[in-house]
């Protein structure tokens, strides 16, 4: 169970938690934390890391009472309390213009005062204080991964495409390369009406010393930067190789990478977004 102050970073923690495999539900009435985690321990549930997320405007007087049920049923159960100096929580407040969820007509200080009285019974059930003053959204993400990931949680999920400039560039591409210095089957005759997929344009695009180069110092951008995205915390990370129309060039390239990402152990998605245009 996750909770803690607001602005200490429940929302990050839970995200976190997601990427990591977690089920994670948010703001769900504590006394119903017993019945959902009854459901979610049974022979049919494919459930096997469950979070419950709690604001400290969903706390009341069942809060305690749900967590000694939880205990009960759950072996192992760890309820995870986020602090936070005051002076941080201001410096959040104002910098997000966002209001405090318990706000009213009371100044932010006295707000952050009265919800710190407020949930210091739960406080005081926490297995872990995790104080987040100095902590920011990178740490925050590497201290939950210390304390629940394993080594079986996903890894970042590639994709891989092709694409033709006269179509545009995709959008939701993170690299972008162009592959129009490469040699163009599409003045080639008899490779015209084939694709990148077909072994004679492959032939073509690769049998030269510039697309050889090329491929290798893209192995080599491609061993620097997968690990540091990963350590950024992407969940995903889209590659995207064009040419003039998209058939040839760029699909010819985008295979090549995505078998280079398997022989790496990774498993890309890969699409051609104009190879039939």
């Amino acid at each position: 169970m996750l909770t803690g102050l607001s602005g200490a970073g429940r929302s990050a923690f839970a995200s976190d938690l997601e990427d990591l495999g977690w089920f994670v539900i948010d703001r769900l009435p504590p006394d119903l934390m017993a019945k959902v985690a009854d459901l979610a321990r049974g022979p049919e549930s494919s459930l096997d890391r469950v979070a419950f997320a709690l604001r400290s405007d969903t706390v009341g007087g069942e809060t305690l009472a749900g967590i000694a049920e939880l205990r009960s049923l759950v072996e192992g159960l760890r309820v995870v309390f986020l602090d936070c100096s005051t002076e941080v929580l201001v410096q959040r407040y104002e910098s997000s213009r966002r209001p405090h969820p318990l706000g009213g007509g009371a100044g932010l200080v006295d707000t952050i005062d009265a919800e710190r009285a407020l949930m210091e019974s739960v406080r005081s059930e926490a297995d872990l204080v995790v104080d987040t003053s100095d902590l920011n959204v990178h740490e925050l993400r590497d201290k939950v991964a210390e304390l629940y990931g394993q080594a079986d949680d996903r890894p970042m999920r590639l994709a891989v495409t092709s694409f033709g400039f006269k179509h545009g560039a995709p959008r939701d591409a993170d690299l972008v390369l162009d592959c129009r210095f490469l040699p163009n089957p599409h003045w080639v005759d008899e490779l015209r009406p084939l694709s990148g997929l077909d072994v004679p344009v492959r032939e073509h695009v690769l049998d030269s010393d510039l697309a050889q180069g090329f491929l290798s110092r893209l192995e080599d951008l491609l061993d620097l930067l997968l690990p540091a995205f990963v350590g950024e915390g992407r969940s995903y990370l889209t590659l995207a190789f064009g040419c003039t129309g998209g058939r040839h060039r760029s699909v010819t390239i985008a295979e090549a990478v995505a078998g280079y990402l398997r022989e790496r152990g990774q498993d890309p998605l890969v699409t051609h977004r104009d190879i039939d245009r």
